[in-house]
């Protein structure tokens, strides 16, 4: 078989792409070596539709016991009872809870995207707006902080099924005790997304989400520095209250019915290579230095946004709490969409996004979402957040100049090279 070189080729330029730029997407991270060299390994040539033990295929009696130890590490890692490791994506890991414990047409309570949400929390373009009754809070206008008296009182006037706490672009942390005691005087389902702090929340320098909320999702990339893909969580299994049954009409735990949410409700087979992946991901987040990197993370964060508000940035609630930070440029007279397009051009890597409250389209926003789990990846401490701030700045305040985009993506690429990414592979 010729070897298909053209795909190669692209391979390398984007290895080459990664090595060479600032990447500063929030949701974005670096996996260790040994992460990427499971993820492309035999157990992709492997069908295992079910679960360990229980499997409609042969030969899968060494796939259970890979599945079997990230399943084990992952509940070791949260002190969690049950875990499912099989989400493809985020997304689809929130299909399957939504599909658990919520029927077509019943009401949910989350974060509005333009609020800083994610698409799979209520929004009419995806599935859980197109398939539930999906209603919204905010956060308030003066702060930018989560509004949990709107929380309230929409949950209180509306009795949704499930209310969902996390965020895609929010830098503080969550009170979850709060919106738990808003659920339990409705009988509501808690489903906390965690996608994006995780890796700080498995360290415990955030609020600990499993103590209030009764169901948790995440990914296994962003501040978990694992291999793309999505996970789903219990502290403790439970009979469900709300009288939800399975397909057979027999109530169930909630833990047989998120398996039967994420297989055969939403997936086919697990992708066996990747959850090998993930186990080796989960084994790192156990290991004694994971904590240290999450430490950082949180300060080269709030240095970052220091160094930001200092040239005059508008941060949205004065600062962060975690890996991201959400800034309005609307005081620059940039739209995100121009700012990510200019600091692309001198190999720095960010997205646009809206603000609360935008004037903008979605299309445009007047925002960027910036984060510091990747580069803190690549040992970046505060002091580099001030000389990474310093880049952008320069081409946010000449967006039209090529020659200072281009001096910029220079020093860039200089910069970089202090900061090696895969020395393993030449």
């Amino acid at each position: 078989m010729q070897k298909d070189s053209q795909i190669f080729d692209l391979i390398n330029r984007e290895l080459e792409r990664q090595r060479n730029g600032i990447e500063l997407i929030a949701s974005e991270n670096f996996t260790s070596y040994q992460v990427l060299q499971a993820m492309g390994t035999c157990p992709t040539n492997k069908y295992a539709e079910g679960y360990p033990g229980k499997r409609y295929y042969g030969g899968c009696e060494i796939v259970d016991e890979i599945e079997t130890l990230a399943i084990e590490r992952l509940k070791k890692i949260f002190n969690a009872s049950w875990a499912n490791v099989q989400p493809h994506s985020g997304a689809s890991a929130n299909a399957a809870v939504f599909l658990a414990c919520v029927k077509p047409g019943e009401k949910v309570l989350g974060l509005d995207l333009s609020m800083g949400g994610h698409l799979t929390h209520g929004s009419p373009a995806n599935f859980s707006g197109k398939n539930y009754h999906a209603l919204f809070y905010g956060v308030k206008k003066e702060t930018g902080l989560v509004d949990y008296d709107q929380l309230e009182s929409i949950a209180l006037k509306e009795k949704p099924k499930m209310i969902i706490c996390g965020a895609s672009a929010y830098s503080r942390d969550w009170d979850y005790a709060r919106i738990r005691t808003v659920a339990d005087k409705i009988g509501a389902v808690v489903f906390a997304d965690i996608a994006h702090p995780a890796g700080l929340i498995a360290t415990g320098l955030l609020n600990d989400p499993f103590e209030h909320c009764h169901i948790i999702s995440s990914t296994t990339h962003k501040t978990l520095r694992g291999p793309r893909g999505g996970i789903i969580m219990l502290r403790h299994d439970f009979e469900n209250p709300w009288g939800i049954k399975d397909p057979k009409g027999n109530l169930r735990s909630m833990s047989q019915l998120l398996d039967l949410a994420v297989f055969p409700g939403t997936q086919g087979g697990p992708l066996e290579h990747v959850i090998a992946a993930k186990a080796v991901s989960f084994a790192e987040i156990l290991a004694d230095d994971f904590k240290a990197y999450g430490k950082q993370i949180i300060s080269n964060a709030q240095a970052m946004a220091k160094a930001f508000v200092k040239r005059g940035y508008d941060l949205i609630s004065q600062g962060t709490d975690n890996h991201l930070m959400l800034i309005d440029l609307r005081n620059k007279n940039l739209t995100g969409k121009k700012a990510q397009e200019t600091l692309d051009k001198a190999h720095i890597t960010l997205n646009k996004n809206a603000v609360p409250f935008d004037d903008k389209s979605p299309f445009v926003t007047s925002g960027i979402r910036v984060g510091v789990p990747a580069i803190t990846t690549r040992g970046m401490k505060e002091n580099e957040m001030e000389t990474v701030v310093g880049m952008v700045d320069r081409v946010l305040m000449s967006p039209d100049d090529e020659k200072t985009i281009s001096d910029v993506k220079a020093e860039v690429q200089t910069f970089m090279q202090k900061f090696p990414l895969y020395p393993e592979i030449k």
